[in-house]
């Protein structure tokens, strides 16, 4: 009986051993082709990676021009790039689509008597289309989505993670271009993701469309372009300035 008892206990488990299902070998869901490049990363945070564009080299604005035409007007000294009254916006030489942009910019310490969109206004600008504002709008109201960390009249930040005047802010920002189709009409929208200081304030959000200051925004088809600083008759400094093309 002992050993009759055995076997019927060993049954069910075999029975269970047997419609248990097989996995698969670990190695069927391995992937070793292709091998993603090397690219070294910067000695210390903001660095320019190996693989990077520099657009400053901090000596001159070779590599920029005017958005109206000629060479670019602003002012160098100290390593940074410097906007001055009536100098006008600038652009690269070069056309970008999909890019990781670094731009570090800073505002002068103001007078209090210089308020909401008036202390410190600029622009980044992707593909000279899509404004990421530049702005001291730490302690300063102003309408949400016009502060620093917004997408120019489309999306607030979701913090304000500016630092005080004069220090130094930092963008980083991951810029995907809109897509069209042979027709004209949009197949996908552009996207961006920021960060301010490396904290995020833009999380993979779809454009509307290119920057309007009054209206709607309404996509036009277009290609790779230039990446534009914006002057807007106040003086802000611009440093560091690198992309990589995705």
């Amino acid at each position: 009986m002992k050993r009759l008892s055995v076997l019927f206990c060993l049954v069910p488990a075999l029975a269970l051993a047997q419609a248990a299902p097989q996995l698969p070998a670990p190695e069927l869901t391995e992937v070793w082709t292709s091998v993603p490049p090397k690219v070294a990363p910067g000695a210390r945070p903001g660095d320019p990676p190996s693989d990077a564009i520099i657009l400053f080299n901090g000596k001159d604005l070779s590599g920029w021009e005017s958005v109206s035409g000629g060479p670019a007007q602003w002012r160098v000294a100290d390593g940074e790039m410097i906007i001055t009254p009536t100098s006008g916006s600038i652009q690269t030489t070069q056309k970008f689509g999909d890019v990781q942009l670094h731009v570090e910019w800073m505002v002068p310490v103001l007078p209090a008597n210089r308020k909401g969109q008036d202390r410190g206004n600029s622009g980044v600008y992707l593909q000279g289309l899509y404004e990421v504002q530049v702005l001291d709008s730490l302690d300063n109201p102003t309408y949400v989505n016009g502060g620093a960390g917004s997408i120019y009249k489309q999306y607030a930040p979701l913090v304000n993670a500016l630092r005080p005047a004069p220090q130094w802010q930092s963008y980083d920002i991951i810029y995907t271009a809109p897509r069209f189709y042979g027709d004209g009409s949009l197949a996908e929208p552009a996207r961006m993701t920021i960060f301010l200081n490396g904290v995020l304030v833009q999380n993979n959000v779809a454009l509307r469309g290119p920057t309007e200051y009054r209206g709607i925004p309404l996509y036009k088809p277009h290609g790779d372009a230039p990446l534009m600083l914006q002057a807007h008759n106040n003086e802000v400094h611009y440093r560091n300035l690198w992309v990589r093309k995705l």
